[in-house]
């Protein structure tokens, strides 16, 4: 029996830090995904680092979000990546529905076998065009977007390789791998961010200025490239209609 829209529920892994952009972030999907916020239950790595796989269980789908706070290359520091990895493990052999955007991205590649590097020379921050590979033609999501079509990316580390059973769906110059499904599972990586558009971008690199950016001339410089990404701003509300309302 097909569920209806009112009653998915999502599980929302966040790794975020600070509180406006726990708020920001939050809103981001809540909007794109067309469903209203009680259907989504947060939780924060940082105000709970140790969980176990199996909190995913009576929700519909997992949602990763982004975080300038953290890095899958660090577990020393960031205890809560192992919990993060195992999750990502679970969901990938039980079939659980995920939706992953950048540091959920690297987080998949890591915990499924793929590896992520620091590669700060390679960084993206602003609007990039995807290119589509071969088999994203044939994709769920990505079979009916333009090619190539808009999306914000914000990243110093990339993957250098993808899980063994992952299929590249996109890429950019600077990035080859920028998004990803688990063979045919509904289990989907994005390096770049489907959930920000240029205005919401606008705000958190202002914010993460000087995590990110050189000087003022640099931000100038990125804010003056920024333009709208619709394509890939709906990848949200496909995931939820041909994903998890066609299941």
């Amino acid at each position: 029996m097909s569920l209806r829209r009112s009653q998915i529920r999502l599980l929302y892994l966040q790794i975020r830090q600070d509180s406006l952009t726990r708020a920001e972030e939050f809103q981001e999907f809540v909007v794109y995904s067309g469903l209203d916020p009680s259907q989504f239950t947060v939780l924060n790595v940082f105000d709970t680092p140790t969980f176990q796989p199996a909190c995913v269980d009576n929700y519909d789908a997992l949602f990763v979000g982004g975080s300038s706070d953290a890095s899958v290359l660090n577990p020393q520091r960031y205890p809560f990546v192992q919990s993060a990895k195992e999750l990502m493990v679970y969901c990938e052999r039980q079939g659980i529905p995920v939706f992953a955007s950048c540091f959920g991205f690297q987080l998949a590649v890591e915990a499924l076998d793929g590896k992520v590097i620091a590669d700060p020379d390679q960084m993206e921050m602003g609007v990039y065009p995807m290119q589509l590979t071969a088999i994203a033609q044939n994709d769920l999501l990505l079979h009916d977007l333009p090619n190539p079509f808009l999306a914000i990316s914000g990243h110093k580390e990339r993957a250098l390789t993808l899980p063994p059973l992952a299929s590249c769906l996109a890429s950019t110059e600077r990035c080859p791998y920028h998004a990803f499904r688990m063979g045919d599972k509904p289990f989907y990586g994005f390096q770049f961010h489907p959930e920000l558009n240029p205005q919401d971008l606008t705000v958190r690199i202002q914010r993460y200025k000087a995590h990110y950016l050189e000087d003022d001339a640099h931000l100038e410089q990125v804010l003056a490239t920024l333009r709208e990404t619709p394509e890939s701003n709906q990848l949200i509300a496909k995931f939820v209609d041909r994903i998890l309302l066609a299941s």
